[in-house]
């Protein structure tokens, strides 16, 4: 499990799949997310603007699990 680190009280989903190298731009992330299933705290959610936390454990198929901390 992977840490990433964000300086802000929070990130979306599309911020974060950017952030963790699982797409390359911003414009990605609607097809990747309608093609790949992640969740979230163990619930699956695919809404790009879906706020992630500190402490927040995300799973993305193909990618790989990803656990949200403090930079």
């Amino acid at each position: 499990m992977k840490n990433i680190g964000i300086s802000t009280e929070y990130i979306t989903l599309g911020q974060f799949l950017k952030l963790a190298d699982c797409i390359g731009t911003g414009g990605e992330v609607k097809h990747f997310l309608s093609e790949n299933s992640v969740t979230i705290n163990g619930e699956p959610d695919n809404r790009r603007g879906r706020k992630l936390r500190v402490g927040d454990v995300v799973n993305v198929e193909g990618c790989g699990s990803f656990t949200v901390v403090n930079r």
